[in-house]
Protein backbone atom coordinates (compact mmCIF):
# COMPACT_ATOMS: atom_id res chain seq x y z
CA UNK A 1 0.00 0.00 0.00
CA UNK A 2 0.97 3.69 -0.89
CA UNK A 3 0.55 4.86 2.73
CA UNK A 4 2.48 1.93 4.47
CA UNK A 5 5.32 1.84 1.53
CA UNK A 6 5.77 5.76 2.82
CA UNK A 7 6.44 5.19 5.85
CA UNK A 8 10.44 5.31 7.19
CA UNK A 9 10.91 2.28 10.00
CA UNK A 10 12.31 4.22 13.51
CA UNK A 11 15.52 2.41 12.66
CA UNK A 12 15.62 3.49 9.03
CA UNK A 13 15.41 7.56 10.55
CA UNK A 14 17.87 7.03 13.46
CA UNK A 15 20.55 6.25 10.61
CA UNK A 16 19.34 9.12 8.11
CA UNK A 17 18.42 11.91 10.78
CA UNK A 18 22.01 10.76 13.10
CA UNK A 19 24.42 11.83 9.91
CA UNK A 20 22.34 15.56 9.20
CA UNK A 21 22.96 16.18 12.99
CA UNK A 22 26.52 15.94 13.08
CA UNK A 23 26.59 17.73 9.43
CA UNK A 24 24.52 20.27 11.09
CA UNK A 25 26.70 20.85 14.43
CA UNK A 26 30.23 20.50 11.99
CA UNK A 27 28.55 23.22 9.67
CA UNK A 28 27.57 25.68 12.88
CA UNK A 29 31.04 25.12 14.67
CA UNK A 30 32.60 26.59 11.36
CA UNK A 31 30.75 29.32 10.98
CA UNK A 32 31.17 29.78 14.81
CA UNK A 33 34.66 29.89 14.32
CA UNK A 34 35.09 32.24 11.19
CA UNK A 35 33.25 34.82 13.23
CA UNK A 36 35.72 34.61 15.96
CA UNK A 37 38.33 34.77 13.25
CA UNK A 38 37.26 37.92 12.01
CA UNK A 39 36.46 39.47 14.71
CA UNK A 40 40.06 39.15 15.81
CA UNK A 41 41.35 40.51 12.97
CA UNK A 42 38.85 43.46 12.72
CA UNK A 43 39.51 43.67 16.91
CA UNK A 44 43.19 43.84 16.83
CA UNK A 45 43.22 46.52 13.99
CA UNK A 46 40.14 48.97 15.54
CA UNK A 47 39.88 48.34 18.99
CA UNK A 48 36.80 47.38 20.56
CA UNK A 49 35.38 50.60 20.28
CA UNK A 50 35.88 50.64 15.85
CA UNK A 51 35.11 47.08 15.31
CA UNK A 52 32.07 47.15 13.88
CA UNK A 53 29.52 44.16 13.97
CA UNK A 54 28.81 44.67 9.98
CA UNK A 55 32.66 44.84 9.40
CA UNK A 56 32.79 40.98 11.16
CA UNK A 57 30.13 39.38 9.16
CA UNK A 58 31.01 41.04 6.08
CA UNK A 59 34.58 39.08 6.69
CA UNK A 60 33.21 36.17 8.13
CA UNK A 61 31.08 36.16 5.15
CA UNK A 62 27.87 35.38 7.63
CA UNK A 63 25.24 37.78 8.82
CA UNK A 64 24.81 39.78 11.48
CA UNK A 65 22.43 37.98 13.60
CA UNK A 66 24.31 34.96 13.23
CA UNK A 67 26.77 36.93 15.52
CA UNK A 68 24.33 37.44 17.94
CA UNK A 69 23.22 33.99 18.24
CA UNK A 70 26.24 32.65 18.66
CA UNK A 71 27.41 35.03 21.23
CA UNK A 72 24.95 37.15 22.09
CA UNK A 73 26.37 40.96 21.77
CA UNK A 74 29.06 42.24 20.61
CA UNK A 75 30.93 42.54 24.04
CA UNK A 76 30.77 39.23 24.64
CA UNK A 77 32.41 38.25 21.57
CA UNK A 78 35.12 40.10 22.34
CA UNK A 79 35.79 38.45 25.43
CA UNK A 80 35.68 34.94 23.34
CA UNK A 81 38.24 36.71 21.16
CA UNK A 82 40.56 37.66 24.56
CA UNK A 83 39.91 34.39 25.98
CA UNK A 84 40.72 32.48 22.71
CA UNK A 85 44.10 34.41 22.48
CA UNK A 86 45.01 33.50 25.76
CA UNK A 87 44.27 29.93 25.10
CA UNK A 88 45.95 29.48 21.91
CA UNK A 89 49.10 31.06 23.11
CA UNK A 90 48.71 28.20 26.20
CA UNK A 91 48.33 25.43 23.82
CA UNK A 92 51.68 26.37 21.58
CA UNK A 93 53.21 26.11 24.75
CA UNK A 94 51.97 23.11 25.83
CA UNK A 95 53.71 21.88 22.98
CA UNK A 96 57.31 22.74 24.38
CA UNK A 97 59.82 20.22 25.46
CA UNK A 98 62.81 20.98 27.91
CA UNK A 99 64.36 19.06 30.18
CA UNK A 100 64.37 20.01 33.88
CA UNK A 101 67.23 18.38 34.54
CA UNK A 102 69.17 21.64 32.83
CA UNK A 103 66.78 24.98 34.25
CA UNK A 104 69.09 27.53 32.60
CA UNK A 105 68.37 25.63 29.19
CA UNK A 106 64.42 24.80 29.90
CA UNK A 107 63.90 28.54 31.14
CA UNK A 108 66.14 29.67 28.16
CA UNK A 109 63.29 28.10 26.19
CA UNK A 110 60.41 29.85 28.07
CA UNK A 111 61.57 33.13 27.62
CA UNK A 112 62.58 32.41 23.40
CA UNK A 113 58.82 30.95 22.73
CA UNK A 114 57.16 34.20 24.55
CA UNK A 115 58.96 36.41 22.73
CA UNK A 116 58.72 34.59 19.13
CA UNK A 117 54.59 34.01 20.14
CA UNK A 118 54.88 38.11 20.12
CA UNK A 119 56.56 38.55 17.58
CA UNK A 120 54.46 36.02 15.25
CA UNK A 121 51.16 36.92 16.76
CA UNK A 122 51.30 40.95 16.59
CA UNK A 123 47.22 40.76 16.87
CA UNK A 124 47.33 39.42 20.73
CA UNK A 125 49.56 42.40 21.29
CA UNK A 126 47.08 45.17 19.71
CA UNK A 127 43.90 43.35 21.68
CA UNK A 128 45.39 43.49 25.02
CA UNK A 129 46.73 47.02 23.94
CA UNK A 130 42.90 47.64 23.35
CA UNK A 131 41.77 46.26 26.24
CA UNK A 132 44.07 47.86 28.80
CA UNK A 133 42.96 51.16 27.06
CA UNK A 134 39.57 50.53 28.61
CA UNK A 135 41.32 49.17 31.79
CA UNK A 136 40.33 45.92 31.46
CA UNK A 137 36.68 46.42 31.99
CA UNK A 138 35.64 43.44 29.23
CA UNK A 139 38.27 40.92 30.37
CA UNK A 140 37.18 41.30 34.14
CA UNK A 141 33.73 39.82 33.24
CA UNK A 142 35.77 36.68 31.56
CA UNK A 143 34.53 33.37 33.91
CA UNK A 144 38.10 31.54 31.85
CA UNK A 145 40.65 34.27 32.01
CA UNK A 146 41.96 33.38 35.40
CA UNK A 147 42.30 29.88 34.94
CA UNK A 148 43.72 30.72 31.29
CA UNK A 149 46.71 31.85 33.31
CA UNK A 150 47.50 28.84 35.42
CA UNK A 151 49.52 26.79 32.73
CA UNK A 152 51.65 29.66 32.10
CA UNK A 153 52.76 29.96 35.41
CA UNK A 154 52.87 26.18 36.01
CA UNK A 155 54.75 25.83 33.84
CA UNK A 156 58.01 28.90 34.97
CA UNK A 157 57.22 27.25 38.70
CA UNK A 158 58.27 24.01 37.60
CA UNK A 159 61.43 25.33 36.09
CA UNK A 160 62.09 27.21 39.38
CA UNK A 161 61.93 24.27 42.00
CA UNK A 162 64.22 22.91 39.24
CA UNK A 163 67.10 25.41 39.74
CA UNK A 164 66.47 25.96 43.47
CA UNK A 165 66.71 22.20 44.30
CA UNK A 166 69.88 22.23 41.71
CA UNK A 167 71.23 25.08 43.99
CA UNK A 168 71.30 27.24 40.58
CA UNK A 169 68.11 29.43 41.10
CA UNK A 170 67.24 31.79 43.94
CA UNK A 171 64.65 30.43 46.15
CA UNK A 172 62.76 34.31 46.35
CA UNK A 173 61.34 34.50 43.14
CA UNK A 174 57.93 33.44 42.36
CA UNK A 175 56.89 32.11 39.03
CA UNK A 176 54.43 34.93 38.84
CA UNK A 177 56.89 37.43 39.21
CA UNK A 178 58.70 36.08 36.57
CA UNK A 179 56.15 35.23 34.15
CA UNK A 180 55.52 39.00 34.52
CA UNK A 181 59.06 39.77 33.81
CA UNK A 182 59.53 37.79 30.80
CA UNK A 183 56.12 38.74 29.49
CA UNK A 184 57.04 42.53 29.69
CA UNK A 185 60.37 42.77 28.38
CA UNK A 186 59.06 41.20 25.38
CA UNK A 187 55.91 42.86 25.04
CA UNK A 188 57.06 46.43 25.87
CA UNK A 189 59.28 46.27 23.21
CA UNK A 190 57.26 45.03 20.36
CA UNK A 191 54.16 47.19 21.02
CA UNK A 192 56.35 50.32 21.34
CA UNK A 193 59.24 49.56 18.42
CA UNK A 194 57.13 51.94 16.16
CA UNK A 195 57.53 54.76 18.45
CA UNK A 196 60.99 53.56 19.75
CA UNK A 197 62.68 53.47 16.83
CA UNK A 198 61.68 56.89 15.89
CA UNK A 199 62.56 58.26 19.66
CA UNK A 200 66.17 56.91 19.75
CA UNK A 201 66.71 57.26 16.17
CA UNK A 202 67.39 53.09 15.42
CA UNK A 203 65.51 50.50 13.48
CA UNK A 204 64.15 48.41 15.91
CA UNK A 205 62.41 46.29 13.70
CA UNK A 206 65.71 45.06 11.63
CA UNK A 207 66.52 41.86 12.15
CA UNK A 208 69.96 42.39 13.60
CA UNK A 209 68.37 44.42 16.49
CA UNK A 210 65.70 41.87 17.53
CA UNK A 211 67.93 39.36 18.11
CA UNK A 212 69.89 41.52 19.87
CA UNK A 213 66.68 41.98 22.00
CA UNK A 214 66.30 38.55 21.91
CA UNK A 215 69.51 37.57 23.82
CA UNK A 216 69.44 40.76 25.95
CA UNK A 217 66.23 39.53 27.59
CA UNK A 218 67.35 36.36 27.87
CA UNK A 219 70.38 37.33 29.42
CA UNK A 220 68.71 39.15 31.52
CA UNK A 221 65.97 36.59 33.12
CA UNK A 222 68.51 34.27 33.56
CA UNK A 223 70.75 36.38 35.37
CA UNK A 224 67.53 37.77 37.94
CA UNK A 225 67.16 33.95 39.11
CA UNK A 226 70.72 32.99 39.03
CA UNK A 227 72.79 32.83 42.81
CA UNK A 228 74.83 35.27 41.94
CA UNK A 229 78.20 33.66 43.80
CA UNK A 230 78.72 30.46 45.87
CA UNK A 231 78.07 32.29 49.09
CA UNK A 232 74.56 33.11 48.48
CA UNK A 233 74.44 29.94 47.17
CA UNK A 234 74.97 28.79 50.31
CA UNK A 235 72.83 31.32 52.58
CA UNK A 236 70.00 30.09 50.14
CA UNK A 237 67.98 27.39 52.07
CA UNK A 238 66.90 24.58 50.12
CA UNK A 239 63.21 24.03 49.07
CA UNK A 240 61.44 20.85 50.67
CA UNK A 241 60.77 18.46 48.25
CA UNK A 242 57.15 18.91 47.08
CA UNK A 243 57.26 22.58 47.71
CA UNK A 244 56.69 25.05 45.36
CA UNK A 245 58.78 28.06 44.55
CA UNK A 246 56.64 30.85 44.08
CA UNK A 247 55.21 29.61 48.00
CA UNK A 248 53.71 33.13 49.26
CA UNK A 249 53.25 34.34 46.13
CA UNK A 250 49.38 35.42 45.32
CA UNK A 251 48.36 32.84 42.95
CA UNK A 252 48.50 34.68 39.06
Amino acid sequence: MATSSSKTSPRTRRKTTAPVAVVGQARAQKTRDAILRAATRVFSRNGFAGGKIEQISKLSRTHDRMIYYYFGSKERLFVEVLETAYARMNEAEAELEFDLDDPEKALTTVVHFVWQYYLDHPEMMTLLNSENLQQGKHIKKSARVSKLSSPAVQVLDQVLVAGVKKGLFRNDISARDLYIEIAALGYFYLSNRFTLSAFLNVDLRSAENLAHWKAFITDVTLRSVKQTSPTDARKASPIDAGQSASVGAPSF
